[in-house]
């Protein structure tokens, strides 16, 4: 039998935890699987940049990053060095995680988002003072691509 005190701290609970929630999540990190070859240092670069963006990152070493990414299907005319899974997008290269977010939020209907290439001025890639000068493309699975971002 439920006692009256419990039934109001019960109620005053779920009253605070959905009064709450926005704010919780927002502190709990994204999930992420990164995939990269171990000797890669702008790689190594922007999964910090990701994980300062509020990221989880888990990292796999993977030295086949070329079939990986063919199972996977991230067209060959988008790829870049390192190759990561958000939620259910790729991600392919030095995007901003400012732009994941964008992605996770807008949640359209692409594949996924890429640098192509490793362009200086990206997350990973830019030195002091070299930021910016790059576009983010999003891609479907058939290759197709659009603007995201410029930057």
């Amino acid at each position: 039998m439920l006692s009256r005190r419990g039934f109001v701290l019960g109620a005053a609970g779920l009253v605070v935890t959905s009064v709450r929630a926005p704010w919780l999540t927002a502190l709990v990190p994204t999930p992420m699987t990164i995939y990269k070859s171990k000797t890669c240092g702008c790689c190594t670069k922007w999964v910090d940049h990701v994980k300062a963006g509020g990221f989880a990152a888990t990292v796999h070493d993977e030295e086949e990053m070329e079939q990986l990414k063919s199972e996977w299907g991230v067209p060959e005319a988008v790829r870049s060095c390192h190759t990561a899974m958000v939620g259910s997008y790729l991600i392919e290269g030095h995007v901003p995680a400012s732009d994941i977010r964008r992605l996770l939020a807008e949640k359209p209907k692409v594949a996924g988002l890429a640098v192509p290439g490793m362009p200086s001025g990206t997350p990973g890639m830019a030195e002091p003072g070299d930021e910016g000068g790059y576009e983010v493309v999003a891609f479907k699975s058939d290759g197709s691509t659009s603007r995201f971002a410029g930057h």
